[in-house]
């Protein structure tokens, strides 16, 4: 048999194998910094996490703050109530004009402009408060 022929199994060989392994230590502070970069970097792999440190790649380090998430989320809820009324305010208007006399139609009408007003100055306030919290507590 000629050994030429032969297939051969097995992983196929790298173009570009790495071949150069280098070791360090750390003491336990240092340790302690590496491995609260490597977790805040949302990193799976030590190796990969070490070569874009020394090589300069990008490095993500991602920070939850759970006060900003959940003022986040419960300003998203509100922004959803605000669009709720909205949409309800057009068949409102619609249903108060058909279904009751012109006289009691203008009162119903001028409480609910004088419940939007209020309605706009709170929204005012919200937008106000937001901006304060932006400029004071999140990074850009």
């Amino acid at each position: 048999m000629k050994e030429e022929s032969r297939t051969r199994t097995g992983r196929k060989p790298k173009s570009d194998p790495a071949d150069y392994k280098y070791i360090f230590r750390l003491n336990a502070q240092e340790n302690a910094r590496f491995e609260r970069l490597f977790a805040d970097a949302d990193a799976r792999d030590k190796t990969l996490f070490i070569k874009k440190a020394i090589f300069g790649g990008e490095i993500k380090v991602v920070k939850i703050d759970k006060a900003t998430m959940d003022y986040y989320i419960r300003l998203t809820d509100f922004h959803k109530q605000f669009q709720a009324i909205g949409n309800n305010y057009n068949q409102v208007v619609r249903a108060v004009k058909t279904n009751f006399s012109e006289k009691r139609a203008m009162s119903l009408l001028y409480k609910l402009e004088k419940m939007t007003l209020e309605l706009t100055l709170l929204t005012k306030k919200i937008i106000a408060l937001t901006q304060e919290y932006e400029k004071k507590w999140l990074q850009k």
